[in-house]
C-alpha cells in the first residue's frame, strides 16, 4: 500500500510541477487570457502524453487491466480536447501563424512538428473510438494505433523542446524525457511488433 501511494504521489508531482512552474513564467506577463489558456492546454496535453503510455502499459498500481484501458481511452479524448483548445486559442490570438502552420508553410520548425503531432493524435484517437467499426484485424489495428501514437509523442516532444515559451526549461525537458521513456517501456512491455500475439 505504501509503495502504491508513493508511486501515485510521484506521478501527481511529476504532472503538477511543470504546470506550476509554467504559472510563474515571465512570458505570461501582458498576455491575453485566451493565449494563456491555449498555452496551458498545450502543457496539459504534454502531461497527458505521459499518462497515456503508463495506462496503456498497465504500469499504474491499483488499476485493473480493464480500468487502465478505460482510462487510457478517456485520457485520449481529453488529449484531443486539449489540442483543439490549444490550436483554437492560438488561432484567435494569431490567425495568420496558425493558418501557415496548418498549411505546413510556417517559417518556424516547431509549428510543423506540432501540426504533424496533432493530426497523428487525431488519427490515433479516431482509431481508438472506431476500433470495432473499422473491422481491422487486431494486429493491424494495434500496429496502426501504436504507430500513430509514436508520431504524436515524438512530434509533440520535439514541438515542445523547440519552443521557448511558457514552460520552464528544466521541467519541460524532464517531462519530455519521461514521456519518451514511458512510451518506449510500454512498447517493449506490450511487444506491439509481435504480430503473433493478441495482447
Amino acid at each position: 500500500m505504501l509503495r502504491q501511494a508513493a508511486i501515485w504521489a510521484a506521478l501527481v508531482a511529476t504532472l503538477l510541477i511543470p504546470v506550476i512552474a509554467a504559472a510563474f513564467s515571465p512570458y505570461l506577463a501582458w498576455r491575453e487570457p485566451i493565449y494563456i489558456l491555449a498555452g496551458f492546454a498545450g502543457i496539459i496535453g504534454m502531461c497527458l502524453l505521459l499518462l497515456q503510455p503508463l495506462l496503456a502499459g498497465r504500469w499504474l498500481p491499483g488499476l485493473s487491466p480493464v480500468n487502465s484501458r478505460h482510462w487510457h481511452r478517456r485520457c485520449g479524448l481529453v488529449l484531443v480536447v486539449s489540442i483543439v483548445i490549444h490550436v483554437i486559442g492560438l488561432w484567435i490570438t494569431s490567425p495568420p501563424d496558425v493558418v501557415d502552420a496548418l498549411l505546413f508553410v510556417s517559417a518556424t520548425p516547431f509549428s510543423t512538428w506540432g501540426v504533424t503531432a496533432m493530426w497523428a493524435g487525431f488519427a490515433a484517437a479516431a482509431m481508438g473510438v472506431l476500433r470495432q467499426r473499422l473491422s481491422l484485424r487486431f494486429r493491424v489495428w494495434r500496429m496502426g494505433h501504436a504507430g500513430l501514437a509514436i508520431v504524436t509523442i515524438l512530434g509533440s516532444v520535439i514541438h515542445a523542446l523547440l519552443i521557448e515559451g511558457t514552460m520552464e526549461i528544466m521541467t519541460k525537458f524532464a517531462l519530455c524525457v519521461l514521456v519518451v521513456l514511458a512510451s518506449l517501456a510500454t512498447l517493449v512491455r506490450l511487444r506491439v511488433w509481435d504480430v503473433k500475439q493478441r495482447a
